[in-house]
Formats: structure tokens, C-alpha cells, sequence
């Protein structure tokens, strides 16, 4: 189970998340973002997220490269993205 805390910091939307995200969770917090702001203008707070798989980590991957930022980001997740960009680079060439 996974929650979304939304707080507005003048043009800038932050979404506290914290629980497990997995998989099965993904296509509620990809409707979640979708309806709080533009990509670019939303802050995804980690700090309380307890557990992540690699889809969701891919996840937050784009949600990164489409502009939005990452706060309290644990390493092992950072190690993770990094994997996974690097993986999805070899593939496309």
C-alpha cells in the first residue's frame, strides 16, 4: 500500500510518497501525478517510500528525465535508476 501527500510550494507541486511502490501500484500513481501538475513543476519526495521494484524504479527514472525532481532519494534507489538508464541505453544503441 502506497499514499500521496501533496503540498504546493508556490509553482512547484511535492508529493510526499511513502509505502511500498510496486508494479502493481504504478498505474494509480501514474493517474496521481498525472492530475497534480505538469511533470516539470512536481517535486517526487521519497523520503518515506519503503520498498520499490525495478519497474517503478524505471518509473521514477522518466518521471526524472521528463523534469520532475527527486528529494530524499535513497542511494540504493540512485544506483538503481542509474542501472536502469544505462540498461535501456545499451539496448537502444
Amino acid at each position: 500500500m502506497w499514499r500521496a501527500k501533496r503540498i504546493e510550494t508556490g509553482n512547484q507541486i511535492v508529493l510526499g510518497l511513502s509505502g511500498r511502490l510496486q508494479r502493481e501500484q504504478l498505474s494509480e500513481l501514474k493517474d496521481a501525478l498525472a492530475s497534480h501538475a505538469p511533470i516539470h513543476h512536481l517535486i517526487l519526495d521519497l523520503a518515506d517510500v519503503k520498498l520499490v521494484d525495478q519497474d517503478t524504479v524505471c518509473f521514477l527514472a522518466d518521471c526524472e528525465a521528463a523534469g520532475a525532481r527527486l528529494w530524499n532519494c535513497p542511494a540504493y534507489i540512485r544506483v538503481w535508476i542509474a542501472d536502469c538508464r544505462a540498461a535501456r541505453k545499451s539496448i537502444s544503441g
